[in-house]
């Protein structure tokens, strides 16, 4: 599985590099104007390229199973924000080029009197700075998320398609039908996408809806949510991966938030998804009503022990609700007869917030596994791990000489733990391929 993997990693990183260059490509390929300086014709290519990035950014944001599976979406969603920082540069050189060795091109920013092919590359660099900054300082500047995503659907589509209606309307770049048919088939293949992430995959979420079967208080101030297919057979996960789900409003809207599943991949049929009150709308999932309908978009995810068979032993590390995509791996493994060795650090505020605490010892039972809890704030007569989870306790764990393939390290929870796991791991040396981490950050 891990091999083929990187071979479909590979092939999807040297298509985007092709798609990205394809139209600098075809731009060097044909005969330049008579004349025409080396600086404007740089500045037209950065342009292009930054414009073919951002054109690809619905392609990473769209959920495309295959796309992401050889990365896991918290790499693909990492990756579009930074390549997005790489497109705004690309695209703002190329009117600082004109501006700088042609000064009087600096005119063109009165949109009042500026030609309608100026207006709109003004329209589509605003709207991708404004996109950037609204995403950078999102929380600072207290965006609420349903707005940001509106904002951010509204921002994306203008850039681009502001942008595309410059390049027609500046004519020399389309001026030969080669030209012209590359971006009708960048212009037709991005329309495309939007129709399927905002028309197409909706409607197909409304035929296949899921309801409310049980809403379960946990430990650590949460509540398990579980659910069944209603009209339809449901869908097969691998324990670990994650869904969008949508409750209360319709799959059309914005309003959609991915957690974990927490249930055993044997058994599809129900789903669990185990979510904790920390904000306005997990403080409402303990309010669901068993009936209500709920539209899930998934499973997504290559955070699970299903991709890594040669594997001898894996170890966990989770932090607080972060034990939900490792709950759903334990299951599954022992409803499979897993007899390898795993290792489980829990790190936690106190033993009264241990999700799944009860289920955990349970698990011991039928598991080759080795529970060591980590508490914050112990209470008295504790004599397990306390403060938090540090180099010295993975070093008592994990292996002090690791091959490659050996050992499986796993790690979900609060962002300032993973960092600091993070670290460790890299002081330990343990190669990135063996290293595995999902978050839910993605703004």
């Amino acid at each position: 599985m891990k091999s083929r993997s990187i071979i479909l990693g590979i092939l999807w990183a040297f298509l985007y590099l092709f798609l990205v260059l394809t139209p600098l490509f075809v731009m060097l390929a044909t005969p330049s104007q008579a004349g025409r300086e080396v600086w404007r014709d740089l500045s037209v290519s950065l342009g292009f390229i930054g414009l073919a990035m951002m054109a690809l950014q619905f392609v990473l944001t769209a959920r495309f199973k295959w796309l992401k599976a050889p990365y896991g979406s918290d790499l693909v969603y990492h990756f579009h924000r930074q390549i997005s920082f790489v497109a705004l540069i690309l695209i703002l050189s190329h009117p600082l080029l004109l501006f700088i060795f042609s000064p009087q091109t600096l005119a063109l920013l009165n949109i009042f009197s500026a030609p309608w092919r100026a207006r709109f590359a003004v329209v589509a660099v605003l709207s991708l700075m404004a996109l950037v900054v609204f995403s950078i300082w999102r929380k600072k500047l207290k965006i609420d998320y349903y707005s940001w995503r509106i904002w951010h659907g509204i921002l994306s589509v203008l850039a681009v398609g502001a942008a595309l209606v410059h390049v027609e309307m500046a004519g020399y770049y389309v001026s030969t039908p080669f030209k012209r048919a590359l971006w009708i088939v960048y212009t037709v293949f991005w329309v495309g996408l939007l129709l399927y992430t905002r028309l197409i995959k909706p409607w197909w979420l409304t035929k296949h809806p899921y309801r409310v079967v049980d809403v379960n208080e946990e430990r650590g101030n949460s509540w398990t949510l579980t659910l069944e297919p209603f009209g339809h057979k449901g869908f097969k996960f691998h324990p670990g991966q994650f869904c969008w789900i949508n409750l209360g409003s319709s799959p059309f809207s914005e309003k959609e938030h991915p957690f974990s599943i927490s249930s055993s991949a044997v058994k599809p049929g129900r789903i669990s998804f185990t979510i904790k009150e920390l904000g306005d709308f997990t403080r409402t999932i303990r309010h669901t009503k068993v009936g209500e309908s709920v539209y899930v978009d998934g499973p997504y995810g290559a955070f699970t022990t299903d991709r890594h068979d040669h594997a001898r032993e894996f170890i966990f590390v989770a932090g607080g609700v972060g034990i939900t995509p490792v709950m759903s791996i334990l299951r599954t493994m022992a409803d499979c007869g897993e007899t390898r060795k795993l290792v489980l650090f829990y790190a936690n505020r106190d033993w009264e917030s241990i999700t799944f605490r009860e289920e955990l010892e349970e698990l011991k039972g039928r598991l080759n596994l080795q529970l060591i809890h980590v508490l914050e704030r112990p209470h008295d007569n504790w004599d397990g791990k306390s403060g938090y989870l540090n180099r010295e306790m993975l070093e008592e764990i994990i292996p002090p000489e690791l091959s490659i393939n050996q050992v499986e390290v796993f790690l979900c929870g609060p962002p300032p733990m993973m960092r600091a796991v993070n670290r460790i791991v890299r002081d330990l040396e343990i190669w990135p391929g063996d290293f595995h981490y999902e978050r839910f950050d993605l703004v």
